[in-house]
């Protein structure tokens, strides 16, 4: 498997565990460093793996259902450091309401010990 073919890969594991509100599988693709960061779209900047678990955590329990499309923009590796640009589609169902939001997001994945880990995800709506 290339390089990019891996971090595409954990790209997608990133999603999947997104949209299934797997908070084990979201754990296990996030790297646990205290530098990681996160920006959901809208929401301020989040640094440390846990608040980015809690931030998560509150996501799933609040989300009835989920759908993500995705579309790959750009992807990058250099060394031991990687990124993806896309958009996302998101179908969202909280209670009774349902939302759908398009963001551009960018993951940053750095691999350690063989393995790509999310080390930052930023995700900015996009308005139509």
């Amino acid at each position: 498997m290339t390089s990019e073919s891996a971090v595409l890969t954990a790209n997608q594991s990133f999603y999947r565990a997104f949209e299934k509100k797997d908070l084990e599988a979201m754990t296990t693709i996030w790297s646990h460093g205290t530098d990681c960061l996160c920006v959901h779209p809208g929401r301020e900047a989040l640094r440390g793996w846990e608040g980015i678990r809690s931030s998560w955590e509150k996501i799933f329990r609040g989300t009835a259902y989920l759908e993500i499309e995705t579309e790959i923009l750009r992807v990058e590796v250099s060394g031991n450091l990687a990124y993806v640009v896309l958009t996302e589609n998101v179908l969202q169902v909280m209670g009774s309401r349902q939302g759908r939001a398009t963001s551009i997001a960018t993951n940053l994945f750095e691999c350690m010990g063989g393995n790509w880990y999310l080390i930052h995800h930023h995700g900015s709506p996009i308005i139509s």
